[in-house]
């Protein structure tokens, strides 16, 4: 059975001030960063594009898209999670990943985004058996994706990529079952509201 490469792509730094998730642009680095994406990604012979229907996800990989001449397709699935009210903050993070069915009036539990955004990786897998396929998605709804193979993947890893953006994730598979996992390249910024101190970002690219 021939391999089904993934490139998991979440999205560059986003305007944290804009208020409308779906909407919410990338900032000027953002849209500079997203460079790191084609420049990572245009030898790889990308077959097939999808996204979140979140603005920040799709423009961090329209370049790529542009120079394969390729469609984005988006999938309502593959969204973020979806916050209420003092969301996204660590103490939240903590409950939510202490407890997967867990989430804030208004919000989604991990569990509810783990299973739509299975549900989408799935059909595309069976859409696109063999080939190479860039999905430009979030740091949550990555991270559901990423404990659904592996369920060692907890809090700590979230906290771990939550200032990562963007960051290029590889999942190999065979069929559906998963063959191996890939961490390649990420740019670092700060993620707000997260209650952690004040720090100053990493202005590389870490690549590996």
């Amino acid at each position: 059975m021939k391999m089904s490469q993934i490139y998991f792509v979440r999205h560059a730094q986003p305007d944290f001030s804009w208020k409308d998730d779906r909407t919410q642009p990338l900032t000027a680095a953002g849209k500079t960063d997203a460079g790191i994406v084609l420049d990572f990604l245009k030898d790889k012979g990308i077959d097939v594009f999808y996204s979140s229907p979140y603005k920040r996800s799709f423009d961090t990989i329209a370049d790529t898209a542009a120079y394969f001449r390729k469609e984005i397709f988006i999938d309502e699935r593959l969204r973020e999670r979806e916050s209420g009210a003092g969301g996204n903050n660590r103490d939240m993070f903590k409950k939510r990943w202490a407890d997967h069915d867990y989430h804030e009036e208004n919000g989604e539990s991990l569990r509810m985004v783990q299973k739509r955004n299975i549900a989408a990786l799935t059909e595309i897998l069976a859409r696109h058996p063999g080939e190479r396929i860039v999905i430009g998605t979030h740091g949550t709804a990555l991270s559901t994706v990423l404990n659904y193979y592996q369920p060692a993947f907890g809090c700590a890893d979230y906290l771990r990529i939550i200032d990562w953006m963007p960051w290029i994730i590889e999942l190999d598979f065979g069929g559906d079952k998963l063959l191996s996992v890939k961490e390649h390249c990420h740019f670092e910024k700060i993620f707000p509201g997260d209650g952690a101190p004040a720090r100053t970002p990493d202005i590389h690219a870490k690549t590996k």
